[in-house]
């Protein structure tokens, strides 16, 4: 089988792609088994089933293809092949010269009964009923071929061995296995006098397609905190500095707002499909964290760590300090509350048309929030992509919890010139993840 930690988290497939399943199927005695692997998609309640092959050693294997995107379930199920097991050791009477009379009898009855089981196959019911009476005549060679192939299509599975989980296969857009990323930031693709805007930005969507690209991927795009601003290096900003993007949130607004300075949301929204129709998607840059300006601070303190003299704890790297950062506290009491707002960022953002998503610094939230969040954004938006950035070692954010893989070599551009910059994804190996509390489905707000 793919069966990740017991059938905790699915197996990944791109649409298109071939599902492998192995599994061991043995059962006491000599007789002969026979396996076949169920499968569907989790939409359909309609099971479609493939034969599964002996390899011998009783492993067994078998194959189903996943043409949707979306979350497949399958398992497997064996029983002993009464008909094929008859069959067999009828060969070897015949070869010892006994008398079998009796033993065509008991094929014929096999093959009658499949008949009564081949409801709504008239044509299959009467060539195994026919089967049956040439076989009572004598005509030993009835008990090959066809009749072995109409006998497994309606087999005798009433003490058929099913295992014990259903378990699944998450099949994402063929992006998720190949992609060419193009970042650069929207603030530096306008003339050297202004500040670029989105507009700015879908001018440049044929150069990018041209080089090869078909992600085109933006930091923040939110409004920036004034409060403690940084500059180049961590230094506190000069007058007329914009600030670092990931210092997101001010009285404009917070994660579902847009910098003023770079258009409107419907500019957004334009550059979006203009860049689909190019064939390029617009990624976006999710980092969960606030300026201290972010609506959240004034709104719901209780979703952040206070120091002693009652402020807010901004984010430290010692001896780095990053002042104009506020973290979450994922250990709030009100953590549900956190959760489900954190999620409805990227459920809104998807709603304007966004499928592709880097997070920032995703190791530095609980694993079991990432669990949950990323199940239910793909619940609403089966077609997501989410890959996340590389800082610390890979075993700290598994691969398990529905990441697919990290940006790697990326090279941001902060110069007002446009230049090809190559960034590779590729998959690597997770640890354990942490067991996910249950958890209500969060309704996007």
């Amino acid at each position: 089988m793919p069966e990740i930690d017991g059938g905790r988290f699915p197996a990944k497939r791109v649409v298109g792609e071939t599902v492998t399943v192995e599994a061991d199927v043995f059962a006491d005695g000599h007789d002969t088994l026979a396996a076949a692997l169920r499968f569907r998609h989790a939409a359909s309640p309609d099971w479609s089933e493939a034969s599964m092959q002996l390899l011998g050693n009783d492993r067994w294997r078998g194959e189903f293809p996943v043409t949707e995107i979306g979350r497949y379930v399958f398992t497997v199920e064996g029983w002993v092949d009464h008909f094929e097991t008859w069959s067999r050791q009828l060969a070897k009477r015949l070869q010892a010269g006994q008398d079998v009379k009796v033993e065509l009898e008991v094929g014929a009855r096999m093959l009658e009964a499949a008949a009564a089981r081949a409801d709504g196959a008239a044509a299959d019911a009467a060539r195994l009923n026919a089967l049956a009476k040439s076989l009572r005549s004598g005509k030993t060679e009835s008990a090959d071929g066809q009749a072995g192939d109409l006998m497994r299509r309606y087999a005798e599975r009433d003490f058929a061995t099913t295992y014990a989980r259903e378990l699944e296969v998450l099949v994402e857009p063929e992006k998720a296995r190949f992609s060419t990323w193009f970042e650069l930031f929207p603030r530096s693709t306008g003339p050297a006098s202004r500040h670029g805007t989105f507009k700015d930005v879908e001018r440049l969507l044929p150069q990018i397609g041209s080089m090869g690209f078909d992600v085109l991927y933006l930091p923040p795009i939110h409004p920036i905190g004034r409060t403690h601003r940084k500059g180049a290096n961590n230094k506190a900003a000069r007058p007329g500095e914009p600030g670092s993007p990931w210092a997101i949130g001010s009285e404009e607004g917070g994660h579902k707002a847009v910098n003023k300075d770079l258009g409107t949301l419907a500019d957004f929204q334009r550059l979006v499909k203009s860049a689909t129709q190019q064939k390029i998607d617009v990624a976006l840059d999710i980092a969960l964290q606030c300026s201290p300006d972010h609506p959240y601070t004034r709104e719901h303190p209780e979703w952040f760590k206070h120091r002693p003299d009652g402020s807010i704890q901004y984010a430290e790297n010692p001896p780095k300090k990053y002042e104009d950062i506020y973290p979450f506290d994922f250990e709030t009491e009100h953590w549900q509350e956190l959760w489900r707002e954190l999620l409805s960022i990227f459920l809104y953002w998807a709603e304007q048309g966004v499928r592709v998503f880097r997070v920032d610094n995703p190791h530095t939230k609980p694993f079991p929030f990432w669990e949950w969040t990323l199940a239910e954004l793909r619940r609403v938006h089966p077609d997501a992509i989410l890959l996340r950035g590389v800082h610390a070692a890979e075993g700290h954010v598994p691969a398990r919890e529905g990441w697919l893989q990290p940006v790697l070599h990326v090279l941001r551009l902060a110069q007002h010139r446009l230049r090809a910059v190559p960034v590779l994804h590729r998959a690597l190996p997770a640890a354990r993840a942490r067991v996910l509390p249950s958890q209500p489905v969060a309704e996007h707000a």
